[in-house]
């Protein structure tokens, strides 16, 4: 004679066979007892809890844009800056001059040092005010420093200047 299979779960040790088990936990609408196993005290978190999040956060593509746009507006600015301080705007009586161009209305004139080999002119005076012809300005230069050659007026950009130029030797 051979012994019928227990019924219920057969891994179940150390319980008599005839109960059946339950495979899941009771759920919904009836309060659990206290100390029940797979259920945590009245008063506990049903679940373990959430390690913090790390506070350093990446950045993301559209700031590293904007980023990389007001540094390249920053450099063109003062790049633009520094190229501007040597022209004729920041010319000074006795600085030495460089004609850029040939173009007799906008000559591009630049202060360089006067032992450089590109040193064309010396600034005789430099003086202050609208001059609307050259009449006027060769007047004002006759004026302001004898012995001028050439007379170079900027008006529009700022300020409004007129140089009195001669050849440098």
């Amino acid at each position: 004679m051979t012994t019928p299979p227990p019924q219920g779960n057969p891994f179940a040790q150390g319980q008599p066979a005839g109960q059946p088990q339950a495979p899941y936990p009771p759920q919904g609408g009836y309060p659990q007892q206290p100390g029940q196993p797979g259920f945590p005290p009245q008063g506990a978190a049903p679940y373990a809890p959430v390690p913090p999040q790390p506070t350093g956060r990446k950045l993301s593509f559209k700031t590293i844009k904007n980023i990389a746009i007001v540094i390249a507006v920053a450099s063109i600015a003062i790049g633009g800056y520094i190229a501007s301080r040597d022209d004729a705007k920041t010319a000074a009586v006795g600085d030495c001059m460089h004609r850029g161009s040939t173009n007799d209305n906008n000559p591009d004139l630049e202060v360089v040092e006067c032992s450089d080999t590109k040193a064309q002119f010396e600034v005789l005076a430099k003086i202050e005010g609208k001059f609307l012809t050259d009449t006027l300005a060769s007047s004002k230069c006759e004026a302001e420093a004898k012995g001028f050659q050439y007379v170079y007026t900027e008006s529009g950009d700022g300020k409004d200047f007129l140089l009195c130029l001669k050849d440098k030797k």
